[in-house]
C-alpha cells in the first residue's frame, strides 16, 4: 500500500512513553559552512521494551546450500512515506556548492553487481534496495532479493552465487525460510570479523526481522540465525548500525502495514549472536512525530569511547535531532533511550516537495522517487582519537542550473554534513550542498557517505536529467579541502535507459563502505539501467581511493 502525506501527521508535539506490546515469546517489559552550531537540548526519554528473540539455530555453510526458489513474480515494494516537515515554499541554500575543482579519485575497480542479465540474475522486485560491504577478503552485496559474494580483489563471483535471500534461512523453519520480502541490509563487522544480514519476513503477522551473523569472516560458511517478533507492528526500511554494545537496528512502524505508528529503534545482543548464544532485543517506540532515523556505523578500528551510547538522527525543520541509545544487558530496567537534542543546520527544502517523484529521465515521462523525508543510509561515525566526527546525507532541492539551451527552474542535489561531539556538545563541523553546479542540469540524490581514515570523504549518488538516463557517480573532498566542499567528481557508469511507466521506485538507498582491511578504499554500489524499460534494473560496484591515503 502507498500511504499518501494526507494519511500522515505533521511534525509537532514531543514523546510519549511507548505502551508495551505483546510478546510473541515471553519476555519482560521494563519500565553554513564550517559554523559551530550549538544544540537545544531535551529532557524526554522514552521507555526501553525487551523482548527475547522467538527463535535462533545455527546452520550450515552458506555456500552449500542450494538457492531458494525465486519467487518470479515482479512486484512492486510500496514507498510507505514517513513524516516530514511540509515542504512550504523552496528556499535558497546558503550552503550550496556551485562549481566543482580538483581532480576525482580514480576508480581503481568497476565491475557488475547483481542485476539483470548478470551472473544469470533477473529481477522479481523493484526498487532493488542496493547495499553491500567490504570485509576481509570478500565484498558482499545484496539486493531484492539475492545475495552475491565477490572475491576483493578479483571481483569473481563466489561458486553457487548469488542466492535469494532466503537462503540464508534454510531448515530455520517459519517465514523467515519461506519468504523472501527484501528491504535487505548487509554490514561486516570490522572488531569482530563478522558478516551480520537482515531482511523482514512481513507477508503475514507476526511481522519478524530475520538476522544472521556469520560464525566467520568468510561469507559463505555457517551462520548463526534468530528472528524477532513485532507483533502487528510493520517494520518498514530496517537500517542498521555496529556497535560495541550491540547492533542497533532502526524501522518506520506501520500498525498492520499501513497505520503509521512512528520510529523505533531496538538494539540487539551482539555479543550473545556473535556466540550463537539465545539473544533478546531492547526497543524504544517514538511517537507518531518522528519517522527516518539512522542509528550510527562504525568505520575503522578504534571504537567509540567506553560506554558510549549509540547515536541516532534524523531531520527536522532545518535542523537535525539526535537521541542516545544506552543498553545495559544485565540490567535491562538500566537502559535508556533520550532525546531530541536539536541541531540547527542550514536551511533546506527537501526535494520533490518532500519527498515524492520528481526526479526526470530521458526518453520517458516517469518520474523517479526521491525519498527525500529522510536521511539517506549510512549514519556513518569514526572516532580519530582527538576527536569523533560523524557523516550523512539527505537530498534536497536546489536552485535552476543550465544544460544544452535550456533552464530548469530546480533541481535536485544532496546536502551533506560532518558533526563532531554528538556523545557531548554536537557541532556542524562542516555542511555543503553538492549539485548546483552551472554546467550541467543533472539531478543528483539517493546518496550514500563515508569518510576514509584520513578524514577525506567520498559521496555517491545517482543522477538523471531530462536529456540523460539514470547514472551512478562519486564525489571526493580532502581533509584539508575547504569546509563544505566536493572538489572531484567522477562517473561510474552512464546509464543506458530510463524506467519506464508506470514504475516510479527507485533505490530506495544505495551503499558507501570502507575497506576494513587498509581502511582507505572505498566501496560503493548503486543501481543503473542498462536499456529501457522496468524490473530490468542493473548494478555496478565500484572501488577507488583519494590520493594520500
Amino acid at each position: 500500500m502507498r500511504v499518501s502525506r494526507s494519511m500522515l501527521p505533521s511534525f509537532g508535539g514531543g514523546f510519549h512513553l511507548a505502551a508495551a506490546w505483546p510478546l510473541a515469546v515471553g519476555g519482560l517489559v521494563f519500565a553554513l559552512a564550517a559554523p559551530v552550531v550549538l544544540a537545544t537540548p531535551s529532557a524526554n526519554s522514552v521507555k526501553v521494551e525487551v523482548a527475547a528473540a522467538v527463535h535462533h539455530d545455527r546452520s550450515g555453510r552458506l555456500g552449500n546450500q542450494p538457492s531458494a526458489p525465486s519467487a518470479r513474480k515482479l512486484t512492486e515494494h510500496p514507498l510507505r512515506s514517513v513524516p516530514h516537515v511540509a515542504p512550504g515554499q523552496v528556499v535558497a541554500d546558503p550552503v550550496a556548492q556551485t562549481t566543482v575543482s580538483g581532480p576525482a579519485a580514480a576508480v581503481t575497480g568497476d565491475f557488475a553487481g547483481v542485476g539483470y542479465g548478470d551472473y544469470g540474475f533477473a529481477p522479481d522486485a523493484a526498487p532493488p534496495d542496493t547495499n553491500g560491504a567490504a570485509g576481509a577478503t570478500q565484498y558482499v552485496q545484496w539486493v531484492n532479493e539475492s545475495i552475491g559474494v565477490f572475491d576483493k580483489s578479483t571481483g569473481a563471483m563466489a561458486a553457487g552465487f548469488p542466492k535469494t535471500g532466503n537462503t540464508l534461512w534454510a531448515g530455520f523453519g517459519g517465514p523467515c525460510q519461506t519468504s523472501n520480502d527484501g528491504d535487505p541490509i548487509v554490514t561486516y563487522d570490522q572488531d569482530a570479523g563478522r558478516w551480520f544480514f537482515t531482511q523482514f519476513a512481513v507477508s503475514q503477522q507476526p511481522y519478524l526481522e530475520c538476522v544472521a551473523v556469520s560464525t566467520t569472516s568468510d561469507a559463505t560458511g555457517p551462520y548463526n540465525r534468530y528472528s524477532f517478533s513485532y507483533g502487528n507492528q510493520f517494520p518498514d526500511y530496517p537500517k542498521v548500525g555496529v556497535w560495541p554494545d550491540a547492533y542497533y537496528i532502526t524501522f518506520n512502524i506501520f500498525n498492520n502495514g499501513s497505520a503509521w505508528a512512528g520510529a523505533k529503534a531496538c538494539a540487539y545482543d551482539r555479543a550473545n549472536m556473535l556466540n550463537g548464544l539465545p539473544a533478546a532485543q531492547q526497543c524504544a517506540q517514538l511517537s507518531t512525530a518522528y519517522g527516518g532515523l539512522l542509528p550510527s556505523d562504525i568505520d575503522g578500528s578504534t571504537p567509540p569511547p567506553p560506554g558510549a551510547p549509540n547515536v541516532l538522527l534524523n531531520f527536522g525543520s532545518n535542523s537535525l535531532r539526535e537521541w542516545k541509545f544506552h543498553v545495559d544487558w544485565a540490567t535491562p530496567a538500566s537502559s535508556t533511550f533520550t532525546g531530541p537534542t536539536n541541531i540547527p543546520v542550514a536551511a533546506f527544502s527537501a526535494a520533490c516537495g518532500g519527498g515524492g517523484a520528481c526526479i526526470p529521465q530521458s526518453q520517458s515521462r516517469q518520474k523517479l522517487d526521491s525519498l527525500a523525508d529522510r536521511l539517506m543510509y549510512r549514519l556513518a561515525y569514526r572516532n580519530f582519537g582527538g576527536h569523533e566526527s560523524w557523516v550523512v546525507n539527505h537530498s534536497v532541492t536546489i536552485g535552476g542550473g543550465s544544460g544544452p539551451g535550456k533552464k530548469s527552474a530546480s533541481r535536485v542535489g544532496v546536502r551533506w554534513y560532518e558533526l563532531r561531539g554528538l556523545n557531548g556538545t554536537p557541532t556542524v563541523s562542516q555542511q555543503g550542498t553538492f549539485g548546483a553546479t552551472t554546467s550541467d542540469s543533472l539531478f543528483r540524490w539517493m546518496g550514500s557517505i563515508a569518510m576514509d581514515r584520513n578524514g577525506d570523504i567520498a559521496l555517491g549518488y545517482s543522477t538523471s536529467s531530462s536529456t540523460s538516463h539514470p547514472g551512478i557517480r562519486y564525489a571526493t573532498r580532502l581533509a584539508t579541502d575547504p569546509p563544505g566542499t566536493l572538489t572531484g567528481e567522477n562517473t561510474i557508469i552512464t546509464g543506458g535507459g530510463s524506467q519506464q511507466p508506470n514504475l516510479s521506485r527507485w533505490g530506495d538507498y544505495s551503499a558507501m563502505s570502507i575497506d576494513p582491511v587498509d581502511d582507505c578504499t572505498f566501496w560503493y554500489t548503486n543501481e543503473y539501467l542498462k536499456s529501457n524499460g522496468a524490473f530490468n534494473w542493473s548494478t555496478r560496484i565500484a572501488t577507488f581511493r583519494i590520493a594520500g591515503c
